[in-house]
């Protein structure tokens, strides 16, 4: 049976702004085809979409969104500022820019895209994220690819704590210690690449899990990522696949399963490092 849209959680951020827990990436989709796999998305169910700047493609997002007939507030859009708009006003004008590309008068959340130590200048840019809330142009604000001592840095700068750190996890990337920072700091956890980019789906326990539940490995993974209480945004192009990335909701792993995930942590990195990342090369 096929997932409904009712049948996604929805985690509460702060300001009483609430995330479906899965939703649709758009990351490395060529912004030629974004407006159709958005569309084929929203048709499958999802109402959380999470693109970038720096993807190229929230023009495609916001054309799925209006081609959809769907209520603004009922899909939820999340976008980020990339590296080169960090500072107090670049960063303002930077989320203008990606709401006229998305052709939306504010988004659900917005994210810095990576801290950029070596510039120093991602509290300057948190700063401008406050302000860009108070003015309605963001309901929840947050940060992507942080790591402690960055999250703490903005929090004792400005008293403001970030609804959601967007961050590479994985079960070959568990980031245990990351995610009960965010626990005690109150920040929910989001898990870019939540599938290693593929990398997992032919691992011997994801597959041996996936035949035990009559699931595909994908699936399995997924839905170790909810019970774990991440937010979670797979990214594929394929209809069918995106289809069953939604459908994960007739099932659960048990202890004994998510034990033998867990037990899959190398601490293996597929995507940069957060505290040298400046920009692709």
């Amino acid at each position: 049976m096929s997932a409904s849209t009712d049948q996604v959680p929805r985690i509460a951020l702060a300001g009483d702004v609430r995330i479906p827990q899965l939703g649709y990436g758009v990351f490395q989709v060529p912004p030629e085809i974004t407006a159709d796999v958005t569309t084929r998305a929203l048709q499958a169910g999802y109402r959380h979409i999470d693109t970038a700047a720096a993807y190229g493609n929230e023009t495609g997002v916001g054309q799925a969104f209006r081609a959809s007939g769907l209520a603004r507030e009922d899909v939820f859009i999340t976008t980020k500022c990339f590296n080169d708009d960090h500072g107090f006003e670049a960063a303002k004008r930077a989320c203008r820019a990606s709401l006229d590309r998305l052709e939306l008068d504010h988004v659900d959340l917005y994210l810095i895209h990576w801290p950029v130590p070596s510039q120093d200048r991602y509290a300057e840019t948190w700063k401008a994220f406050i302000e860009l809330q108070q003015e309605g142009l963001t309901r929840a604000i947050g940060v992507s690819n942080f790591q402690p001592a960055h999250l703490r840095r903005i929090i004792d700068e400005t008293g403001v704590t970030p609804a959601i750190n967007q961050v590479e996890l994985h079960p070959r990337l568990q980031q245990p210690g990351l995610r009960r920072e965010h626990a005690e700091l109150g920040i929910v956890t989001e898990a870019w690449s939540p599938l290693a980019q593929g990398a997992l789906l032919d691992d011997p326990v994801i597959r041996g899990l996936a035949e035990a539940h009559g699931r595909t490995p994908a699936q399995v993974v997924l839905r170790w990522h909810l019970q774990l209480g991440n937010v979670v945004i797979p990214k594929s192009v394929t209809p069918g696949r995106i289809e069953e990335n939604f459908d994960l909701f007739g099932f659960e792993l048990d202890a004994a399963d998510m034990e033998a995930v867990a037990a899959l942590d190398r601490g293996e990195r597929i995507g940069p490092d957060p505290d040298t990342f400046v920009r692709p090369s």
